[in-house]
């Protein structure tokens, strides 16, 4: 479908202006700063200097984690600049007085024991200990529902042509005994692979699955994940999704205000460091180190680890050698506050995570799913639409075009598809726009060049892997780390 044709689809049925009032807006905003960068604004003169051995240029996981990582070994003369109000990129959080709730990233799957560097970190936190998960955190049960044929069912994975599902994960089982498909993907991935040289929709009809369900589902795993649909990402990505987890593992670890919540934690370590609202605009050679610029101050380093998505090197970087920048998927994420829950019709239990069959949306997640009172008389429920339908740039362009009013609308309308009476329990919808979420893994992704390497200059953004989730951004994070103290800091 065409982007116009669904973004016009997707307001099909709304409600008659009679319907209760809902306040909001879009929250956290700062495209404009970005766009900035884009344009090549000219920035006054910083005022003063500052010498430091390291800068961190970005606070969200990445960052954080490399923090973490030179907290760790003993060092702490470094600085993290960060753009936005708040630490955590897609991983910040807010709260009401209902509840806290994610912006972003909400779970992270239990790792295995192969996951070192998570569960060093999950130890350091009270997650993990003597190899005991903390049950506080593991989500509680019902975990998910799809909304199908009129009525919820227990679980997202579609429940017909079981066969057909049954063969989707045999083969799946398959690729996961070669041990290619690894968290972190760099353990295992190859340079090149014949899976990354076509979609996840044609492998699918290579292989025979015909089923629109189970072909619903792997489209929905790889808008879930990656941001783009199953007809634009890569194979080897999205049998990575399914064949890179240990099926046998209970959780997700998740929490009220989502990986927020790990924010926080990395934050007690290291957020004396974090200075935010601190734009980066220029990073310069400074004899054998660099200086790296703001508004404010010109931080005069040995060595930078750059935690931002990698494309904004070529535009703050000087003279920053031209290299392949990954595609980037823009999402929406939407929290819904609710003074009533909607009436279940069909008897059906309120799960953590919630999605309904044939919606362009993802869905949303209960944030008060994890809550300890036996009866929930309201919630926030955070809401996550991937603009998949069209090309990126187009949809950042009705990203920022379409007001707040349209948004809402369009979101109301999805969710009365499960809860006729959604408009009559939601008070309040704040929206909140990534125009640059996640890198997108489509095909060819694998044997695209990192960026390219300058002495000191570290990169660190989780976009190295091609897809962003939490443990690929804490793998580069703390890879940057190594790198920065092997070079020789000065203190």
């Amino acid at each position: 479908m065409k982007r116009r044709a669904f973004l016009s689809a997707a307001l099909v049925g709304l409600a008659p202006k009679t319907d209760r009032v809902v306040t909001g807006g879009f929250v956290n905003d700062s495209f404009q700063r970005g766009h900035q960068l884009r344009d090549g604004v000219r920035f006054p003169a910083p005022v003063r200097q500052i010498k430091t051995p390291l800068v961190i240029v970005g606070a969200g996981i990445a960052g954080l984690c490399a923090a973490w990582r030179l907290h760790k070994r003993g060092f702490h003369d470094f600085v993290i600049l960060e753009m936005e109000p708040a630490a955590g990129g897609n991983s910040r959080s807010g709260a009401n007085a209902i509840s806290a709730y994610p912006w972003g990233a909400h779970y992270v799957p239990v790792p295995n024991v192969n996951a070192i560097l998570v569960r060093e970190l999950f130890e350091d936190v009270g997650l993990l200990q003597n190899g005991v998960w903390a049950e506080r955190h593991l989500c509680f049960a019902p975990q998910e529902r799809l909304f199908i044929q009129g009525r919820w069912q227990e679980e997202i994975e579609p429940q017909f042509d079981n066969a057909q599902m049954k063969r989707f994960g045999d083969r799946m089982r398959e690729f996961r005994a070669t041990d290619e498909f690894t968290i972190p993907s760099r353990a295992g991935a190859p340079a090149n692979s014949p899976l990354d040289s076509l979609t996840m929709d044609a492998w699918m009809r290579r292989e025979g699955f015909t089923s629109q369900y189970v072909n619903w589902f792997v489209d929905y795993s790889c808008r879930d994940d990656y941001g783009s649909s199953a007809r634009d990402t890569s194979a080897w990505a999205g049998i990575h999704y399914f064949a890179s987890r240990d099926p046998d593992e209970k959780g997700p670890l998740t929490w009220p205000e989502g990986n927020g919540w790990l924010v926080k934690r990395l934050m007690e370590q290291v957020g004396s460091k974090v200075q935010t609202d601190t734009m980066v605009n220029r990073i310069a050679r400074n004899g054998a180190g660099w200086k790296v610029i703001t508004p404010a101050a010109e931080y005069q380093a040995d060595a930078v680890i750059f935690a931002a998505p990698t494309f904004l090197a070529s535009h703050i970087v000087d003279n920053f050698p031209a290299f392949a920048a990954r595609t980037y998927s823009p999402w929406l994420t939407a929290n819904l506050t609710l003074d009533r829950m909607p009436q279940a019709g069909d008897g059906a239990e309120p799960a953590w995570d919630n999605v309904i069959y044939g919606s362009p949306m993802l869905g949303y997640v209960d944030a008060t799913h994890q809550s300890l009172r036996t009866r929930q008389e309201n919630s926030v429920w955070t809401f996550y639409w991937a603009l998949t339908h069209g090309s990126p740039a187009e949809n950042r362009k009705a990203l920022l075009a379409r007001d707040w009013g349209w948004w809402r609308d369009a979101i109301l309308n999805d969710l009365a598809r499960a809860h006729p009476d959604i408009r009559a329990c939601v008070s309040r919808i704040d929206i909140m726009r990534f125009g640059h979420a996640m890198a997108r893994p489509i095909p060819g992704f694998l044997s695209t060049p990192p960026p390219p390497t300058l002495p000191g200059l570290y990169f660190a953004n989780s976009d190295l892997s091609g897809f962003s989730i939490f443990e690929e951004a804490q793998y580069w994070g703390v890879r940057a780390a190594d790198q920065a103290l092997q070079r020789g800091l000065h203190r």
